[in-house]
């Protein structure tokens, strides 16, 4: 949905007061690019990213979202996992309790990962809750995303105070970057010619626990 991502995008921005602004893919990427190029132009802005969101939807995970998702987590990008679709799914059994919390409702595969928060509810209901109201298409769209923006906030806000993983050197944390621009291979590297400023903007943000 892409006016949807839109919409939630700018409520964000401005429940958080412009402290968190989003990067949207849809934004970025032209229909008449080459398929390496969207990917390329993907991960290179995933990478530079301080923190991200993925929309876990479906009966099954998007497989591209997926692939993302473990992008970030390699690179120890704090993320927030968004899934608002009423439907049980994914292969971790309902009620089994793990790590303290609730089973995920997709493959476990692509859950239990550190430095990762999920914000998941039933955007149906909460759509009727808006709805019954009844004010108006308007006022109920911008109730809505509010709300949802808002939950968003407080577990970004949760996620990023985390201990980062990635820890050490500099120059540790910038042969991570290197591998991360070079194993995908397709031309990847040269859109990010220097990750070792993306991974010194990060440290001074508190987001990689490095030393000089």
């Amino acid at each position: 949905d892409l006016i949807g991502n839109a919409l939630l995008a700018s409520h964000i921005g401005r429940v958080s007061d412009g402290r968190y602004r989003c990067v949207l893919p849809q934004n970025m990427e032209q229909t008449s690019a080459r398929a390496v190029r969207v990917r390329n132009q993907d991960l290179a802005t995933l990478l530079k990213c301080d923190l991200a969101i993925f929309n876990f939807d479906g009966v099954e995970l998007d497989s591209g979202t997926v692939v993302e998702f473990m992008y970030a987590k390699m690179l120890d990008i704090p993320c927030l996992v968004l899934r608002s679709d009423f439907r049980r799914s994914g292969d971790q059994g309902a009620g089994e309790r793990t790590r303290d919390r609730e089973s995920d409702d997709w493959n476990l595969m692509a859950s239990f990962y550190p430095r990762t928060r999920k914000l998941q509810f039933d955007a149906m209901e909460w759509y009727q809750e808006e709805r019954a109201r009844g004010d108006g298409l308007e006022a109920l769209t911008e109730r809505l995303y509010r709300r949802i923006a808002s939950a968003v906030v407080t577990e970004l806000d949760a996620v990023r105070a985390e201990q980062p993983l990635l820890q050490g050197s500099r120059a540790d944390a910038e042969r991570i970057y290197l591998w991360a621009l070079r194993f995908p291979g397709s031309g990847l590297d040269q859109l990010v010619p220097d990750p070792g400023e993306i991974v010194a903007g990060k440290a001074a943000k508190g987001l990689l626990g490095l030393t000089i």
